[in-house]
Protein backbone atom coordinates (compact mmCIF):
# COMPACT_ATOMS: atom_id res chain seq x y z
CA UNK A 1 0.00 0.00 0.00
CA UNK A 2 1.06 3.58 -0.64
CA UNK A 3 1.18 6.06 2.24
CA UNK A 4 0.65 9.63 1.02
CA UNK A 5 1.54 12.52 3.34
CA UNK A 6 0.64 16.17 2.77
CA UNK A 7 2.31 18.42 5.33
CA UNK A 8 0.73 21.84 5.79
CA UNK A 9 1.58 24.58 8.23
CA UNK A 10 -1.41 23.70 10.41
CA UNK A 11 -2.25 20.08 9.69
CA UNK A 12 -0.76 16.92 8.21
CA UNK A 13 -3.11 14.88 6.04
CA UNK A 14 -2.28 11.20 5.52
CA UNK A 15 -3.91 8.70 3.19
CA UNK A 16 -3.42 5.01 2.45
CA UNK A 17 -3.99 3.77 -1.12
CA UNK A 18 -4.18 0.13 -2.09
CA UNK A 19 -1.54 -0.92 -4.61
CA UNK A 20 -4.06 -2.03 -7.23
CA UNK A 21 -6.25 1.09 -6.96
CA UNK A 22 -7.83 2.54 -10.06
CA UNK A 23 -7.32 6.17 -11.01
CA UNK A 24 -10.75 7.35 -12.11
CA UNK A 25 -11.46 9.35 -8.94
CA UNK A 26 -9.38 10.70 -6.07
CA UNK A 27 -11.08 8.21 -3.74
CA UNK A 28 -10.36 5.08 -5.79
CA UNK A 29 -8.42 2.74 -3.54
CA UNK A 30 -8.24 5.27 -0.71
CA UNK A 31 -8.52 2.88 2.21
CA UNK A 32 -8.09 5.38 5.06
CA UNK A 33 -7.33 9.04 5.76
CA UNK A 34 -6.23 10.94 8.84
CA UNK A 35 -5.67 14.57 9.87
CA UNK A 36 -3.19 15.39 12.65
CA UNK A 37 -1.70 18.63 13.90
CA UNK A 38 1.60 19.76 12.39
CA UNK A 39 4.18 19.63 15.19
CA UNK A 40 7.66 20.49 13.97
CA UNK A 41 9.27 19.24 17.18
CA UNK A 42 8.25 15.60 16.65
CA UNK A 43 11.22 13.28 16.17
CA UNK A 44 11.30 10.56 13.51
CA UNK A 45 10.57 7.97 16.20
CA UNK A 46 7.58 9.90 17.56
CA UNK A 47 6.24 10.32 14.04
CA UNK A 48 6.76 6.62 13.36
CA UNK A 49 4.94 5.59 16.54
CA UNK A 50 2.05 7.91 15.66
CA UNK A 51 1.67 6.45 12.16
CA UNK A 52 2.03 2.94 13.50
CA UNK A 53 -0.83 3.62 15.90
CA UNK A 54 -3.05 5.04 13.14
CA UNK A 55 -2.51 1.96 10.99
CA UNK A 56 -3.11 -0.40 13.91
CA UNK A 57 -6.59 1.06 14.25
CA UNK A 58 -7.33 -0.52 10.86
CA UNK A 59 -5.58 -3.78 11.69
CA UNK A 60 -2.54 -3.03 9.54
CA UNK A 61 1.07 -3.75 10.43
CA UNK A 62 3.01 -0.89 8.91
CA UNK A 63 6.17 -2.82 8.04
CA UNK A 64 3.99 -5.19 6.01
CA UNK A 65 1.34 -2.78 4.69
CA UNK A 66 3.43 0.14 3.46
CA UNK A 67 5.34 -0.42 0.22
CA UNK A 68 5.82 3.24 -0.76
CA UNK A 69 5.65 6.75 0.69
CA UNK A 70 4.92 9.96 -1.24
CA UNK A 71 5.24 13.36 0.44
CA UNK A 72 4.39 16.98 -0.27
CA UNK A 73 5.50 19.40 2.41
CA UNK A 74 5.65 23.11 3.05
CA UNK A 75 7.44 22.66 6.39
CA UNK A 76 11.12 21.81 5.81
CA UNK A 77 11.75 20.59 9.35
CA UNK A 78 8.92 18.07 9.10
CA UNK A 79 10.12 17.03 5.63
CA UNK A 80 13.49 16.12 7.13
CA UNK A 81 11.81 14.19 9.95
CA UNK A 82 9.71 12.18 7.49
CA UNK A 83 12.79 11.33 5.41
CA UNK A 84 14.59 10.11 8.55
CA UNK A 85 11.55 8.13 9.67
CA UNK A 86 11.28 6.31 6.34
CA UNK A 87 15.03 5.65 6.23
CA UNK A 88 14.93 4.26 9.77
CA UNK A 89 11.96 1.94 9.42
CA UNK A 90 11.78 0.99 5.72
CA UNK A 91 14.05 -0.32 2.98
CA UNK A 92 13.13 2.32 0.38
CA UNK A 93 13.35 6.05 -0.18
CA UNK A 94 10.24 8.22 -0.01
CA UNK A 95 9.21 10.26 -3.05
CA UNK A 96 9.38 13.84 -1.72
CA UNK A 97 7.86 16.27 -4.20
CA UNK A 98 10.47 18.79 -5.25
CA UNK A 99 13.13 19.50 -7.88
CA UNK A 100 14.08 16.40 -9.86
CA UNK A 101 10.81 14.56 -9.21
CA UNK A 102 8.77 13.69 -12.31
CA UNK A 103 5.30 15.24 -12.13
CA UNK A 104 4.16 15.42 -15.76
CA UNK A 105 3.24 19.06 -15.18
CA UNK A 106 5.17 21.88 -16.85
CA UNK A 107 5.78 24.76 -14.42
CA UNK A 108 5.50 28.24 -15.94
CA UNK A 109 6.32 30.12 -12.73
CA UNK A 110 9.24 32.58 -13.07
CA UNK A 111 11.07 30.45 -10.50
CA UNK A 112 9.56 26.94 -10.43
CA UNK A 113 11.26 26.22 -7.08
CA UNK A 114 9.00 28.79 -5.42
CA UNK A 115 5.81 26.82 -6.09
CA UNK A 116 4.57 24.95 -3.03
CA UNK A 117 4.68 21.17 -3.31
CA UNK A 118 1.00 20.88 -2.40
CA UNK A 119 0.08 23.27 -5.22
CA UNK A 120 1.94 21.07 -7.71
CA UNK A 121 0.22 17.95 -6.38
CA UNK A 122 -3.14 19.71 -6.67
CA UNK A 123 -2.38 20.65 -10.26
CA UNK A 124 -1.39 17.09 -11.16
CA UNK A 125 -4.54 15.70 -9.55
CA UNK A 126 -6.84 18.30 -11.11
CA UNK A 127 -5.49 17.81 -14.62
CA UNK A 128 -5.83 14.04 -14.28
CA UNK A 129 -9.45 14.24 -13.12
CA UNK A 130 -10.78 17.20 -15.13
CA UNK A 131 -8.19 18.17 -17.71
CA UNK A 132 -7.67 21.85 -18.44
CA UNK A 133 -8.10 24.69 -18.30
CA UNK A 134 -8.88 24.23 -14.61
CA UNK A 135 -8.61 26.29 -11.44
CA UNK A 136 -7.93 24.74 -8.04
CA UNK A 137 -8.98 26.60 -4.88
CA UNK A 138 -7.27 25.12 -1.81
CA UNK A 139 -8.63 26.18 1.58
CA UNK A 140 -5.70 25.71 3.92
CA UNK A 141 -3.64 27.95 6.20
CA UNK A 142 -3.67 30.22 3.17
CA UNK A 143 -6.28 30.09 0.42
CA UNK A 144 -4.47 29.34 -2.83
CA UNK A 145 -5.73 29.61 -6.40
CA UNK A 146 -3.88 27.61 -9.06
CA UNK A 147 -4.39 27.75 -12.83
CA UNK A 148 -3.77 24.72 -15.05
CA UNK A 149 -3.80 25.17 -18.83
CA UNK A 150 -5.40 22.90 -21.43
CA UNK A 151 -1.90 21.63 -22.23
CA UNK A 152 -1.24 20.55 -18.64
CA UNK A 153 0.90 23.53 -17.67
CA UNK A 154 0.98 25.06 -14.22
CA UNK A 155 0.40 28.70 -15.13
CA UNK A 156 0.57 30.31 -11.68
CA UNK A 157 -2.10 31.59 -9.34
CA UNK A 158 -2.94 33.69 -6.31
CA UNK A 159 -2.49 33.38 -2.53
CA UNK A 160 -4.78 34.95 0.07
CA UNK A 161 -4.92 34.64 3.88
CA UNK A 162 -6.77 31.50 4.93
CA UNK A 163 -10.18 31.46 6.58
CA UNK A 164 -9.04 30.36 10.04
CA UNK A 165 -5.95 32.58 9.97
CA UNK A 166 -8.08 35.61 9.13
CA UNK A 167 -10.64 34.85 11.84
CA UNK A 168 -7.91 34.25 14.44
CA UNK A 169 -6.30 37.57 13.52
CA UNK A 170 -9.64 39.38 13.85
CA UNK A 171 -10.45 37.94 17.28
CA UNK A 172 -6.86 38.53 18.40
CA UNK A 173 -6.87 42.20 17.41
CA UNK A 174 -10.42 43.05 18.50
CA UNK A 175 -10.97 42.27 22.18
CA UNK A 176 -14.77 42.43 21.85
CA UNK A 177 -14.84 39.81 19.08
CA UNK A 178 -14.42 36.26 20.33
CA UNK A 179 -13.67 33.17 18.27
CA UNK A 180 -16.80 31.69 16.69
CA UNK A 181 -17.99 28.46 15.11
CA UNK A 182 -18.07 28.79 11.33
CA UNK A 183 -21.65 27.85 10.49
CA UNK A 184 -24.30 29.53 8.36
CA UNK A 185 -26.12 32.33 10.20
CA UNK A 186 -29.89 32.73 10.06
CA UNK A 187 -29.50 35.64 7.66
CA UNK A 188 -26.78 37.51 5.80
CA UNK A 189 -27.85 40.45 7.98
CA UNK A 190 -26.63 39.24 11.37
CA UNK A 191 -28.80 39.98 14.42
CA UNK A 192 -25.95 39.46 16.88
CA UNK A 193 -22.18 39.83 16.92
CA UNK A 194 -21.75 36.09 16.45
CA UNK A 195 -24.11 36.00 13.46
CA UNK A 196 -22.47 39.09 11.98
CA UNK A 197 -19.06 37.41 12.22
CA UNK A 198 -20.43 34.21 10.69
CA UNK A 199 -22.00 36.17 7.84
CA UNK A 200 -18.82 38.10 7.18
CA UNK A 201 -16.72 34.95 7.22
CA UNK A 202 -18.83 32.60 5.08
CA UNK A 203 -20.17 35.09 2.55
CA UNK A 204 -17.04 37.20 2.60
CA UNK A 205 -14.70 34.34 1.75
CA UNK A 206 -17.17 32.96 -0.78
CA UNK A 207 -17.22 36.37 -2.47
CA UNK A 208 -13.43 36.50 -2.44
CA UNK A 209 -13.27 33.13 -4.21
CA UNK A 210 -15.79 34.17 -6.84
CA UNK A 211 -14.03 37.47 -7.45
CA UNK A 212 -10.58 35.97 -7.95
CA UNK A 213 -11.88 33.06 -10.03
CA UNK A 214 -13.81 35.47 -12.26
CA UNK A 215 -10.65 37.46 -12.99
CA UNK A 216 -8.64 34.30 -13.64
CA UNK A 217 -11.28 33.03 -16.08
CA UNK A 218 -11.14 36.37 -17.91
CA UNK A 219 -7.41 35.76 -18.36
CA UNK A 220 -7.35 32.05 -19.22
CA UNK A 221 -10.81 31.30 -20.63
CA UNK A 222 -13.65 29.11 -19.43
CA UNK A 223 -12.29 26.68 -16.85
CA UNK A 224 -13.36 23.87 -14.55
CA UNK A 225 -13.22 25.16 -10.96
CA UNK A 226 -12.67 22.75 -8.10
CA UNK A 227 -11.96 23.10 -4.41
CA UNK A 228 -9.94 21.12 -1.91
CA UNK A 229 -8.57 21.57 1.59
CA UNK A 230 -9.99 21.22 5.08
CA UNK A 231 -12.57 24.01 4.76
CA UNK A 232 -13.58 23.42 1.14
CA UNK A 233 -16.80 21.70 2.11
CA UNK A 234 -17.73 24.64 4.34
CA UNK A 235 -17.13 27.55 1.94
CA UNK A 236 -17.80 25.99 -1.48
CA UNK A 237 -21.61 25.76 -1.12
CA UNK A 238 -21.79 29.56 -0.75
CA UNK A 239 -19.77 30.28 -3.90
CA UNK A 240 -21.09 30.60 -7.43
CA UNK A 241 -17.91 29.48 -9.18
CA UNK A 242 -16.84 26.20 -7.54
CA UNK A 243 -18.19 23.20 -9.48
CA UNK A 244 -16.51 20.28 -7.71
CA UNK A 245 -15.24 19.61 -4.20
CA UNK A 246 -12.36 17.11 -4.06
CA UNK A 247 -11.20 16.83 -0.42
CA UNK A 248 -8.43 14.34 -1.27
CA UNK A 249 -7.11 16.04 -4.41
CA UNK A 250 -3.61 16.57 -3.01
CA UNK A 251 -3.30 12.92 -2.01
CA UNK A 252 -4.50 11.86 -5.46
CA UNK A 253 -1.81 14.03 -7.04
CA UNK A 254 0.81 12.47 -4.78
CA UNK A 255 -0.34 8.98 -5.79
CA UNK A 256 0.06 9.88 -9.47
CA UNK A 257 3.49 11.42 -8.89
CA UNK A 258 4.64 8.35 -6.96
CA UNK A 259 3.58 6.10 -9.85
CA UNK A 260 5.40 8.31 -12.38
CA UNK A 261 8.64 7.95 -10.43
CA UNK A 262 8.71 4.16 -10.20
Amino acid sequence: MLLTIDVGNTQIVLGMYTADAGLETAEDGLAATWRVSTVSERTEDELGIMIQGLLAGYGWSWNEAITGVAVSSGVPRVTTTIRRMVERYFDFEPIVLGPGVKTGLSILYDNPREVGADRIANGVGAFDLFGGPSIVVDFGTGTTFDAISAAGEYMGGAIAPGVEVSMDALSGRASALAAIELVEPRSVIGKSTVESLQSGALYGFAGQVDGIVERMVESMGQSTVLATGGLAGLIAPYTKSIEHVEPWLTLHGLRLIWQRNQ
